[in-house]
């Protein structure tokens, strides 16, 4: 417990993002509801209430769309990020079931057409890809797969990222989508406590996962 404190010692919860039962929460609180349309139109109604430019959005799989938005939320009023040296920012994201919703979608594309726009996002560190070139981020960017949000592991592999000083500022979550369910939940971390920051810890990972 004691090596865990001061692993986490300095480390801070800027901002926190979730989409999930039709709802957009920053920091817990609800700015985006939308009980009607379905999972693609939901992901298309928020990229258009936050009056997002940016056309590279409508060529992505909607697990990227669903990670892309997520992060840009997490991202508005942190203006600061953008002075740190792009290699100094990662991401690192996890979820259950990988890219299988479009892997599937393409699949279906092979008795007629295969659809490249598709075949392109059949690995799901494509999502990390998009948040990066949006941003410019150039630090460590990965992917797990696991059976749900394993807060103890995220919270080790970001702090030994943060710790070991090649990264100063990380995303990272959980974000999962399909056959029509969908659930991402980020969180800005780095290593100065910020304004109203959080210290960053997998008890307070989860702490804020359950009210996503």
């Amino acid at each position: 417990m004691l090596f865990a404190r001061i692993m986490n010692e300095g480390k801070f919860i800027y901002e926190s993002c979730s989409i999930g039962g039709q709802m957009v929460r920053k920091n817990g609180e609800i700015i985006f509801h939308d009980p009607v349309s379905k999972t693609s139109a939901f992901l298309i109604s928020i990229y258009e209430h936050f009056e997002f430019d940016y056309p590279r959005f409508f060529k992505m799989d909607d697990l990227s769309k669903l990670g892309w938005l997520a992060s840009e939320i997490l991202l508005k009023g942190q203006d600061g990020i953008r002075n740190c040296n792009p290699e100094k920012i990662g991401v690192v994201l996890s979820n259950a079931n990988s890219s299988i919703d479009t892997d599937l979608k393409y699949f279906d594309s092979l008795s007629d057409t295969p659809s490249p726009s598709l075949f392109v996002y059949t690995l799901p560190n494509i999502m990390i890809a998009e948040i990066c070139i949006r941003n410019n981020f150039k630090g460590e960017g990965v992917f797990f797969i696991s059976e749900r949000f394993d807060e103890k592991f995220m919270a080790g592999y970001v702090n030994k990222l943060l710790d070991s000083g090649k990264l100063e500022f990380c995303i990272c979550g959980w974000v999962e989508l399909f056959q029509g369910a969908f659930q991402a939940v980020l969180f800005l971390v780095g290593n100065s406590p910020g304004k109203g920051g959080q210290l960053f810890s997998a008890d307070q990972m989860i702490e804020i996962f359950k009210i996503q």
